[in-house]
């Protein structure tokens, strides 16, 4: 009777240490999404900050079309009050169209800018130049490494047997960051600027 009691309790503590460790392991990994996913908004703070630079570089140095700088900062007010949860594709989504809009109406002021040759020859536009550029591969690296890191977590609640321990515990997919609609195709580029 003895042997038959600690048979059962070497097996209860062995299926025990593997819901544990299953667990640990899914927290890990929904730590690393959410890591990685505050490297991308890091990143978006940082494109958020340079243009908060050039704006006012522009605005000091160029009499330009004033309707071009109200849409890019509008379009920065609404990129900064999108509350983005990682376990909702509806509010990623909702995050990369504010980010989409930011970046189009940005660019649309750089066209701009471009227009004046006293903005280009300033020391703080050129610098705005580099860094922006930076950002930018930031930006993608930041979004690509949140995507590895679902990867792994999806893998994780997915996969059996470790799935069943997720389903207890109530994890579940996790949406990827995706591509703006239409960004499969090349890019209509028009230099005729007026």
């Amino acid at each position: 009777m003895r042997t038959k009691t600690w048979v059962i309790i070497a097996i209860l503590a062995v299926i025990l240490l593997w819901v544990g460790c299953g667990y640990n392991g899914l927290q890990n990994a929904d730590q690393g999404v959410k890591t990685s996913w505050s490297n991308v908004e890091t990143n978006y703070q940082r494109r958020m900050d340079l243009y908060n630079s050039v704006v006012k570089t522009i605005e000091g140095s160029a009499n330009f079309e004033k309707s071009t700088l109200k849409e890019v900062i509008e379009a920065r007010a609404n990129a900064t009050r999108v509350q983005v949860n990682v376990d909702d594709s509806a509010s990623l989504g909702q995050f990369q169209r504010a980010q989409a809009q930011l970046q189009g109406s940005f660019s649309r002021l750089m066209a701009v800018a471009e227009a004046y040759p006293d903005l280009k020859t300033t020391q703080s536009f050129r610098d705005f130049q580099t860094q922006i550029e930076g950002t930018e591969n930031r930006i993608n690296t930041a979004r690509r490494d949140f995507n590895s890191a679902v990867q792994d977590y999806n893998l994780r609640v997915r996969r059996f047997p470790r799935n069943i321990i997720a389903g207890l515990f109530g994890y579940h997919e996790k949406p990827y960051y995706k591509s703006d609609p239409g960004s499969e195709k090349a890019p209509d580029i028009n230099f005729n600027i007026k």
